[in-house]
């Protein structure tokens, strides 16, 4: 049997896909070959990102790194964290249910409705008038 490299997951949000890998290591963080703080310029979506981390004290056990395309940065922030945590769960499956409860295992599935033709937004109706 050969001892596995590392524990991979994917998360999306919006239109923000994220392929997480941890290894095991120091706790290097590269998000699109670029450090944690340089890619992400909010503290809240830095933080946001590394969040399952944190609540599973795994900070600094492992090297995280993630490739990103897609979304906005919050939305990329937020498909991190779910990737991130899909991968723990794999790393230590008794996790699982820390992870559910926390809310970082299900997908937020909501995204921007297109615009209707003649209609100003998505829903938004021009005013009638009656003359």
């Amino acid at each position: 049997m050969s001892e596995v490299r590392y524990y991979e997951g994917i998360g999306r949000r919006k239109r923000a896909t994220a392929r997480v890998r941890l290894y095991p290591g120091d706790g290097q963080i590269a998000i699109n070959d670029k450090p944690l703080d340089q890619y992400f310029g909010r503290f809240q979506d830095r933080q946001q990102a590394i969040e399952p981390l944190s609540l599973t004290n795994n900070e600094g056990r492992y090297n995280l790194m993630a490739m990103v395309k897609g979304g906005g940065i919050t939305g990329q922030a937020q498909a991190i964290r779910m990737g991130l945590a899909r991968a723990l769960q794999i790393v230590d499956p008794e996790l699982h249910a820390m992870l559910r409860e926390a809310g970082f295992l299900t997908r937020d599935s909501r995204e921007k409705e297109r615009k209707k033709v003649g209609l100003k937004r998505a829903r938004k109706a021009p005013q009638y008038t009656k003359r």
